[in-house]
């Protein structure tokens, strides 16, 4: 079935809605993400680089779950850890020897890496790290440049800041990318005064030559703990994260998404004089060895060391990247859209003068021609097939196409056949 049919995806839309605020439990995965009533609402299943959703309509998912998805859905070798750990059993009363396995696994592969404590989510971990870098500093006050996480510490510093209290948003201040020195004008500030310095090292925009290295020699000059949050640049960059990449070696890092193709998993890591320190502050969670993540999260990182999964991630995207951009300009549509970013993840950036529109359009065009997208390229192994190369990018020429069609009309806005996307907020390009 060719995408464009919606009307199971709305019915259970409708009926989620009487129970379930939002009708998912995800931002980005909810209405507001996509041209309400041009596009689907409830997937079924995956598989590979493919998701069908519940109206039967078949996608090239370029989404993967907002980046769990490193391999493929339903990857056989990682299915087969968790069927084979499931036979034993999935949460225990006493930690398993899995934990070790993938700690130790975690410590080889990362630079900072000396020991490792593992949670369910990325803003289990990113919290954790404040508190740990709290407790070893004696300080309150924290730098954040990137997303971390819905947790009072950091959504307190964004337009979501509804029920943290002001006392909490105070201790969090945000300084820019790629600019050392609106993080060196903070810290002067109060020069004794923050705990750590929480970065994405890398994602939307390539880290300019020696602004990691500044963050670093702040962070030492000021006491700071520099916590490297790789949440999203985690074994898509480098098996090692962007640490390994650039060659700046953090305090502290954090890693979750593609740890277990799927899987709940995170895991915060670090030297070995800060790590001990959990052993004072309160991080305990019942599920933090839950053993089916734990065994998927081991088989998916040997999977991606044993086939250079990053080297042909990034080859994936560069491909992309080079074919779209060609496309967006024979299109006549450079000056609304623009194909930059890393090749690991290339970025889709709606300039127009209508952001919100323009992308509203392109989303609604890429869904009727077969393509789940946002405002990136999430890639995983499985989109290494030129047949689907081939077709997302018959998709984007058809799309494109579309698109410059109703901004040669009169009333763009007309072309839309839903209602436009919301973003929830923006604080990293790409969404």
């Amino acid at each position: 079935m060719s995408p464009g049919k919606f009307a199971r995806s709305e019915e259970l839309h409708e009926r989620a809605l009487r129970s379930i605020p939002l009708a998912t439990q995800t931002f980005s995965k909810s209405a507001l993400s996509f041209p309400q009533g041009a596009s689907p609402r409830f997937l079924e299943h995956g598989l590979g680089a493919e998701v069908w959703d519940v109206d039967g309509n078949r996608y090239i998912d370029y989404v993967l779950g907002l980046l769990p998805i490193v391999l493929g859905y339903q990857d056989p070798d990682v299915d087969a850890a968790i069927r084979a750990q499931l036979s034993r059993g999935i949460t225990f009363s006493l930690a398993t020897e899995l934990e070790a396995e993938l700690a130790e696994r975690l410590v080889r592969l990362i630079p900072c890496a000396e020991m490792v404590r593992f949670g369910k989510n990325g803003s289990d971990v990113t919290t954790a790290a404040v508190r740990l870098a709290r407790a070893y500093t004696g300080r309150d006050r924290i730098a954040v440049c990137g997303y971390h996480g819905w947790h009072d510490w950091y959504i307190g510093t964004t337009s979501r800041q509804l029920g943290v209290p002001q006392a909490v948003r105070a201790l969090t201040s945000t300084f820019r990318y790629n600019d050392a020195d609106s993080l060196h004008r903070l810290l002067a500030d109060e020069p004794a005064g923050f705990a750590a310095i929480v970065i994405e090292p890398a994602g939307g925009e390539e880290p300019r030559d020696g602004f990691l290295e500044a963050l670093r020699e702040l962070a030492s000059r000021h006491g700071a703990v520099l916590v490297f949050d790789e949440i999203v640049t985690g074994f898509r960059v480098d098996l090692g994260g962007a640490q390994k990449r650039y060659g700046v070696t953090p305090d502290l890092a954090c890693f979750g998404k593609a740890m277990g193709n799927g899987m709940p998993i995170s895991a915060l890591v670090g030297t070995a004089e800060i790590m001990r320190w959990m052993e004072h502050i309160f991080f305990s969670t019942t599920f933090g060895g839950e053993a089916l993540s734990l065994a998927a999260a081991i088989a998916t990182l040997d999977k991606l060391e044993a086939v250079d999964a990053p080297r042909r991630i990034g080859a994936i995207g560069g491909r992309l990247k080079s074919a779209v951009h060609a496309i967006v300009d024979e299109a006549d549509l450079a000056t609304r859209f623009r194909i930059d970013g890393p090749n690991w993840r290339p970025i889709v950036r709606s300039i127009d003068r209508e952001p919100i529109l323009a992308a509203s359009l392109l989303r609604q065009e890429l869904i009727a021609n077969g393509l789940l997208i946002g405002g990136a390229f999430n890639l995983c192994l499985s989109h290494e097939d030129d047949a689907l190369l081939t077709k997302t990018t018959s998709a984007w020429r058809r799309a494109a196409a579309a698109v410059a069609d109703a901004f040669a009309s009169n009333d763009p806005a007309a072309r839309l056949r839903g209602k436009p996307i919301a973003p929830v907020f923006q604080v990293r390009p790409g969404g």
